[in-house]
């Protein structure tokens, strides 16, 4: 009996990662083994950096309250405390936005904290 080959799921399997591969340079965009690797490694940086998203722009938050802060004569950890402490939920994104496009709402926040 001859062998049997499932031509259309692997067709479809290499067809698939080839348009993944669209815009890519050189082989990596119509090579298979090539634009394979290529793919994967890029799904791969796609997850991770999914991940790194989140800690870079809690950073950048935290360093635009600092600065934001700084301008009051408070620190960051200070301004974190005293948030905390007198039962004000706002997360670092708002404070953060508050900071840079509406210090006067900012100075409101940290004026209610003194």
């Amino acid at each position: 009996m001859p062998r049997s080959v499932n031509h259309v799921a692997s067709r479809a399997r290499r067809k698939r990662v080839l348009e993944l591969a669209k815009g890519f340079f050189g082989r990596k965009k119509n090579v298979w083994t090539v634009a394979k690797n290529a793919v994967e490694k890029g799904l791969v940086y796609a997850y991770r950096d999914r991940k790194a998203k989140k800690r870079d722009f809690r950073a950048l938050w935290i360093q635009r309250i600092n600065a934001g802060a700084r301008l009051h004569g408070m620190s960051y950890s200070e301004l974190m405390g005293k948030l905390k402490k007198a039962g004000i939920a706002l997360n670092r994104k708002v404070l953060a936005d508050l900071a840079m496009n509406h210090p006067q709402a900012f100075e409101a926040v940290i004026k209610k904290l003194k």
